[in-house]
């Protein structure tokens, strides 16, 4: 219990010294609700408040920062009429409180209604701006600074710099190491980690690694960055080898190596048993990020082990335990597990909302389905379009189309996003005219279709044999440069092939830099159906010696070919390499949907 309140209240004679002393306790403590419980204390005994008051009342709030964005406003309104506004390290404390509750615009407000600035202002603005991911922002605010005759600090790039990550933002990202490097501040440590981080984020490991190896003192945050550096860019061996070295080195490991090393493609047992080994199992963002690396490699039950097993529970481990199950389509545990959520007081937020909206597939799972949407209509979840989408989704996957245009139309605001999912929930339903129909409608939205638009859109035509309007969207593809590859690739063969024109789905197939299976797949089933089986043959062939392996779709298409085309030796002969050396069973290619009766009797001839 907090009793600095109530020593308030019990002081014979408060004075703004003893005040002050109160709030200093509650900076430490990390106490920001009770510091602004003091502060109305403070208000209500008619002392006046000093600048300094502001500026621990400010400091007491950045450890912590609230979720509402009343108090940032309340205090402003308190800074005006005091007129301690006119201090510039009040007014950037107060900039920065902003930028820590999100509030950019409120934050960008104060900043340009401050009568004067210093350096510390300008890093708060551009710090903040790069925190809350408003990239372009950050960047404009450091040209402006420059502009106005201010000297940038070493704190200044290390705040800047990781809005340069984004691969579109290179050259900028370059362009401030080279200032750096004019002015000496590259030679800070800090920097050169910051620097790092951001050019093996934009996917240079080639320049962060460099940078890395110039670092006389390498600090575990250095160590750490190259770590992360590797195992985000999908180059595991490096990772472990830099770790290794860091180890050797007898560089101490934090959480942060830790959490560095997840994304290695280690097995999360051995992670854990380095946190246990080196007694970082009891921090909670390792246990967090075991919790999760187990749930994402479906280990589901190790996840929940663990934490149960800490004392500290938090909502992100929960939703990867959720999702997990929910990916399994393991909807008792999913409930189970919700349960004790609530047991706990715990609301699920929208992330886990959506994860188990798709895990819900089955439709012998629809009361739960209700059930989830109830819950979402009474906690204001509904409202996220994410949420939105996945209902749609379910209720389509329920065959319940009513609901899903029902739940569309009242959407307030319709991304493009929301459309795909309902154009793409008819097409699945075998609904393509209604999928036709709201395409029209979202062009008259003003709304340009994207990849996922056009390939559903496609897989609609095929169902509709509606050539032309295939063509016009292949038209359409080629010349908003989108990429033909994988599922929009494969959904162009398909409808050409479906439509009756097999020549033109061979040029596209030929168009291909890499098909992948699904596009081979496809294609062979093409030649299959128009009777050429040697062509279909061949296509096996050719994806054989790419070094891709078949599945039971290949399979299905290459044995309709021998069938089609008489070629029973042949037939005979990949029916046993499917069995043999890919374990596909007679089972998995009969109960195939894509099976028609009569093919079933003549493949039973194997």
């Amino acid at each position: 219990m907090n009793l600095a309140p109530h020593t308030w209240l019990s002081s014979p004679k408060p004075n703004l010294s003893f005040f002050h002393s109160l709030l200093k306790s509650h900076i430490e403590t990390h106490s920001p609700k009770s510091a602004l419980l003091l502060f109305r204390h403070l208000l209500q005994s008619n002392l006046k408040p000093n600048d300094l008051t502001f500026s621990l009342l400010l400091k007491s709030f950045t450890s912590i920062p609230l979720n509402e964005k009343l108090e940032a406003n309340q205090i402003h309104t308190h800074l005006l009429k005091s007129g301690f506004d006119q201090f510039v390290y009040i007014s950037t404390a107060l900039l920065d409180f902003y930028m820590k509750l999100g509030c950019v615009h409120s934050a960008r407000n104060l900043f340009d209604h401050m009568p004067d600035r210093d350096v510390v202002s300008w890093n708060a603005l551009i710090c903040g701006c790069s925190r809350n991911g408003y990239d372009v922002d950050a960047l404009e605010s450091f040209v402006q600074m420059l502009r106005e005759g201010f000297s940038p600090l070493q704190t200044t790039l290390v705040g800047l710099v990781p809005s340069c990550g984004r691969r579109e933002f290179v050259f900028q990202g370059r362009s401030i190491h080279g200032f750096g490097i004019k002015t000496g501040i590259d030679l800070d440590s800090q920097v050169k980690n910051a620097l790092t981080y951001m050019y093996a984020k934009s996917g240079d490991l080639e320049a962060a690694e460099l940078l890395f190896e110039e670092l006389e003192d390498k600090s575990v945050v250095s160590w750490n960055t190259m770590i992360g550096a590797y195992a985000g860019n999908g180059f595991f061996n490096e990772s472990m080898l830099v770790f290794k070295r860091m180890v050797e080195e007898k560089v101490e490991v934090n959480p942060v190596t830790i959490m560095s090393l997840l994304p290695a493609n280690i097995s999360p047992e051995l992670i854990h048993c380095y946190a246990i080994k080196t007694g970082l199992i009891n921090n909670g963002s390792v246990v967090t990020s075991l919790v999760c690396l187990y749930a994402k490699c479906g280990i589901t039950e190790l996840a929940e082990l663990l934490y149960w097993s800490f004392p500290q529970k938090n909502l992100v481990s929960l939703t990867a335990i959720i999702s997990s199950y929910a990916d399994k389509g393991n909807m008792d545990l999913v409930v189970e597990c919700f349960s004790r959520m609530q047991q706990l007081d715990m609301k699920l937020d929208s992330v886990a909302m959506v994860s188990i909206l798709h895990g819900i597939t089955d439709p012998s799972h629809t009361s739960i389905g209700i059930a989830f949407h109830g819950y979402a209509l009474k906690n204001g979840l509904d409202t996220h379009n994410l949420v939105s989408n996945g209902l749609i989704s379910m209720y389509f996957k329920f065959n319940d189309i009513e609901a899903a245009f029902s739940l569309f139309y009242e959407m307030p605001e319709k991304p493009l996003i929301s459309w795909n999912s309902v154009i793409s929930g008819c097409v699945q339903a075998g609904r393509a005219s209604d999928a036709m129909k709201f395409f029209c409608q979202m062009k008259m939205f003003g709304l340009s279709p994207d990849t996922i638009t056009v390939a559903s859109l496609l897989t609609g035509c095929s169902q509709l044999g509606y050539l032309r309007l295939g063509e016009r969207l292949h038209n359409y593809i080629l010349r908003n440069n989108l990429e033909v590859e994988d599922f929009v690739g494969t959904s162009l063969i398909d409808m050409y092939t479906k439509c009756g024109s097999i020549l033109l789905a061979e040029r596209v197939f030929k168009s291909i830099r890499e098909p992948c299976v699904a596009t081979w797949n496809t294609m062979i089933s093409g030649y299959s159906w128009y009777g050429l089986e040697h062509n279909a043959l061949n296509c096996y062939s050719k994806m054989r010696e790419q070094g891709l392996e078949p599945d039971r779709i290949t399979f299905l298409g290459v044995l309709a070919a021998c069938i089609h085309g008489g070629l029973l030796h042949e037939g005979k002969k990949h029916f046993q390499i499917m069995k043999e050396e890919f374990g596909v069973s007679q089972i998995e290619v009969t109960s195939s949907r894509e099976m028609d009766p009569d093919f079933y009797q003549e493949f039973l001839q194997f």
